[in-house]
């Protein structure tokens, strides 16, 4: 990799993903301005969010900024992060028995380019009582996810991938962000 790597993203299962795969980096967030437009469509929000988050870091020559964005979408709606224990059981809830999809938003930046691509994924939960959303809630998983829910921890036990990567749900499709960095990488 001729470019030093800074992740734009808090996100520990960013990091996480990050670090599995191989890569050596340095996480630099700065805040930005996340607004987006009324009624755009969840997969172009994410692009558009990993893109503001991505150019909001201050890089040098030889950086390369990457940033992300993960949304759960159900029913066209987009489900951010709880912002308390009852939105999240009102998203966990409105989740069970049921299909959504998961958009993940990645933006590669340099001084001299710019990537953005997206990937889509649909997750299917078991139906869910009452007492087993609240369970779960009171393990503090969900409190910071988006759709309140993380697929590589205990929700696994009921929330299935039927359609695309288990990365994507996760936080960062690392298996095309790794097609685009080779891309990237044979232009300079």
């Amino acid at each position: 990799m001729t470019h030093k790597i800074v992740l734009a993203s808090k996100s520990p299962r960013r990091k996480e993903i990050l670090e599995k795969a191989g890569y050596e980096f340095e996480i630099r967030v700065q805040d930005a301005d996340e607004t987006l437009p009324c009624g755009i469509e969840p997969q172009k929000a994410v692009e558009i969010l990993a893109e503001i988050k991505a150019k909001a870091v201050k890089r040098a020559k030889n950086e390369l900024v990457i940033g992300a964005d993960t949304v759960v979408v159900l029913d066209g709606v987009i489900l951010g992060k709880p912002k308390d224990e009852k939105d999240a059981f009102l998203m966990l809830k409105g989740l069970s028995g049921k299909e959504h999809k998961v958009f993940t938003g990645v933006c590669i930046v340099t001084n001299e380019k710019t990537v953005t691509f997206s990937e889509e994924s649909t997750v299917k939960f078991e139906s869910l009582t009452e007492t087993q959303i609240l369970e779960y809630i009171k393990t503090g998983e969900p409190m910071d996810k988006a759709g309140s829910y993380g697929i590589q921890g205990k929700a696994s036990a009921f929330a299935k991938i039927t359609e695309g990567s288990f990365h994507n749900v996760m936080g960062l499709p690392i298996e095309t962000l790794n097609k685009k960095m080779l891309e990237f990488e044979k232009i300079y």
